[in-house]
């Protein structure tokens, strides 16, 4: 069975505009090409299956899913093309459901643990080279620059004497749309154990 795109279908012989003949002109004459048989250009070969575009398309679109996610890292991650770092990805999110949602872990505790942990570690590092005849670890050390802090606590002293001014105002009881609203933030924080 002959494939559809395959077929030739020979087009129907362009009619030939009739020019206006005027008694200065002489008469044309044929000419060889118009001998010949109507010459049909070749068939368009269907698109091969490594041309067409395969894969899933988004919505109808001429995008695929990849590009729809940026086409980038994050979208081989998300798509499992780069399989170990999308196992990494899927083990950290579910170590850190398994924390926070089944041992009901907090996020203060985890961090103070790591540290711990980190502190730990570095410290026995440190003490296991005077045994093993190793280097000590090279731990830089770090210093807060003066001028950094007197910025960052100018620039933030307007923001504490807006929220200060605003929890005066809230305590002499002259607003109670922002009581009201307060009250319900903090209830939800407490019940998102962030207080």
């Amino acid at each position: 069975m002959a494939d559809p795109a395959e077929e030739t279908v020979a087009a129907p012989p362009p009619t030939p505009a009739a020019p206006a003949e005027s008694a200065s002109d002489p008469p044309l004459e044929p000419s060889a090409d118009a001998a010949s048989p109507e010459k049909v250009p070749p068939p368009v070969p269907a698109p091969s299956p490594e041309t067409r575009s395969r894969g899933f398309r988004l919505l109808g679109e001429d995008t695929s899913v990849h590009k729809a996610l940026g086409g980038g890292k994050t979208a081989d991650v998300l798509l499992w093309k780069d399989k170990k770092t999308s196992a990494v990805v899927i083990g950290g999110a579910t170590v850190i459901w398994v924390l926070f949602e089944v041992l009901d872990y907090h996020l203060l505790t985890l961090i103070s643990h790591v540290l711990i942990g980190v502190l730990a570690v570095l410290f026995l590092w440190s003490k296991a080279t005077t045994f093993i005849k190793k280097s000590p670890p090279n731990i830089p050390l770090v210093q807060i620059p003066e001028d950094l802090v007197v910025n960052v606590s100018r620039a933030l002293r307007n923001d504490i004497n807006r929220a200060l001014h605003l929890f005066r105002e809230i305590a002499m009881g002259h607003d109670l749309k922002k009581f009201m609203g307060d009250c319900g933030a903090l209830d939800s924080l407490r019940s998102w154990k962030l207080l």
